[in-house]
């Protein structure tokens, strides 16, 4: 049998996730211990119908927990092999419950390099703890290039937005050739290295691409983001570390490059990345590797499923107020996702000069 079950994960972790309960026999004895901290749906399903049922999630469905009841017909191994040769389930965690001891099974499970073994009777509040454990450490989350390769729900351009892309990035690269040139010989006067800054960035359906800007700060200055932490604009986040990275009064950035992020000056070699169609005029921010790996849980992966832009309601709404929070960035990211149109973004790009001189230095 298979139970699904729905966690409220918010109180005790602040994550929020989903169980699918394989089996029926302890089921009773499982819940009893899970039910102040659980949201506990009942429904049940045979354990032959599991493979079927994962594979109809999609993205934004798939559990984060898969808790097995070891049956003496072994269907819980080839259910688990199953599970491991599909990449896209690779961050599942996976608990095995046996209601007998086999160390073979045990040998079977770890071999499987399965999260836990639970022979019964265990005490369902090591479970609960194990559980709260492996959802805040350990890598519950798909890595961006399989997300990248299987994500089932694809973004296809709009053609009026595609053409609208391409005549008003070239119009404007041919038009500021100038001042790209200008800007590029101030840069190497100011300090050695490259012109161009290149990361890889996370777009549509976690698409990983160059992304280019004119360098601000000084070079290897992405080394340091760790000791600079407690700068970040969006605090510590909702799970101990803020998803978003924007740090106050960076000490990083160059004399120069501090005139180039207040004007956004920096940005205009995105034009080029919209040209090629690795992003649109407008859409949600590209994010840097590990900004996007905080946001592979189900309850924000809509905002890689809608058209990376240059410029997006996050930067109009509430650029430079230093109140914003990481949540109400993730909101507008969802809302863009969501429901963006040609007319929407016309706005959003009449809106976006205005917007350009920040007051915040950050």
């Amino acid at each position: 049998m298979i139970l699904t079950s729905t966690i409220n994960f918010s109180q005790q972790t602040g994550v929020h996730g989903r169980i699918v309960y394989v089996g029926a026999e302890i089921r009773s004895h499982v819940f009893s211990g899970l039910h102040a901290g659980f949201d506990l749906d009942e429904t049940l399903l045979d354990i032959r119908s599991v493979e079927q049922y994962l594979n109809e999630q999609s993205l934004l469905t798939l559990p984060e927990i898969l808790l097995v009841e070891a049956d003496s017909d072994g269907l819980w191994v080839d259910l688990v092999k199953t599970m491991k040769k599909n990449s896209l389930l690779h961050g599942m965690i996976i608990i095995v419950l046996s209601t007998f001891h086999n160390p073979r099974w045990k040998s079977q499970a770890l071999a499987l390099k399965v999260h836990d073994f639970y022979v019964y009777p265990f005490p369902v509040t090591d479970l609960f703890e194990r559980l709260n454990f492996l959802v805040k450490f350990k890598l519950i989350r798909p890595r961006l290039t399989e997300l990248s390769a299987n994500v089932d729900v694809t973004y296809k351009i709009p053609v009026l937005k595609r053409v609208f892309d391409v005549v008003a990035s070239g119009l404007a690269l041919v038009t500021l050739s100038p001042l790209l040139l200008l800007i590029g010989l101030l840069i190497r006067l100011e300090s050695k290295g490259p012109v161009i800054y290149k990361s890889k960035r996370v777009g549509t359906g976690y698409k990983i691409f160059d992304f280019y800007k004119f360098r601000s700060m000084r070079v290897n200055a992405d080394k340091q983001i760790e000791q600079l932490s407690d700068l970040n604009q969006y605090g510590s986040g909702e799970k101990g570390k803020a998803a978003f990275v924007k740090i106050k009064d960076d000490p990083r950035v160059t004399r120069f490059g501090a005139f180039l992020r207040k004007t956004s000056l920096d940005e205009l070699p995105q034009l080029f990345n919209v040209l090629i169609g690795d992003m649109s005029m407008v859409g949600n921010r590209p994010l840097p590797l590990y900004e996007a790996e905080m946001l592979t849980s189900n309850e924000w992966t809509t905002r890689f499923l809608g058209p990376a832009g240059l410029t997006g309601l996050w930067q109009i709404s509430r650029r430079g107020k230093t109140e914003m929070s990481e949540r109400e960035r993730k909101k507008l990211d969802n809302f863009y996702a969501s429901r963006h149109s040609f007319w929407l973004d016309m706005k959003i790009l009449f809106a976006t000069l205005p917007a350009m001189l920040q007051k915040e230095k950050a």
